[in-house]
């Protein structure tokens, strides 16, 4: 097979890597970088199984798209497991009632109100 060339300023590293990786059970892959290209060659492990230039460059553009998304969703996906940990409010040990006898009867209303909401 011919030697692959992809441009680093289209092309993320990790995205070559995650590409490569998804052909490593059919072929073997051979990577190489320059200061402007990627060069990827690829040798089949088996006669039967031919890796296409255009299967390569689709799982190229493939894994940049799921790279680029992973990058602009990471700031929602930190706030998110922020905003998570934040309403898990653990209460301390002196503040707990252990006379069950005197405690309100649990509600599954309550289980759907935010700490804040009920606590500020």
């Amino acid at each position: 097979m011919e030697c692959l060339k992809f441009n680093k300023e289209l092309y993320s590293k990790m995205a070559l890597i995650k590409a490569a990786y998804n052909f490593t059970d059919v072929a073997y892959i051979h990577l190489d970088a320059d200061s402007s290209y990627y060069y990827v060659n690829i040798q089949p492990k088996d006669d039967n199984k031919e890796i296409t230039k255009e299967m390569f460059e689709n799982e190229m553009l493939t894994q940049s798209v799921r790279h680029e998304v992973y990058l602009q969703t990471k700031n929602i996906r930190e706030l998110m497991l922020a905003r998570t940990v934040a309403t898990s409010f653990v209460a301390q040990e002196d503040t707990f009632d252990y006379d069950i006898q005197s405690q309100e009867p649990f509600s599954e209303d309550e289980i759907l109100k935010d700490w804040f909401s009920r606590n500020e």
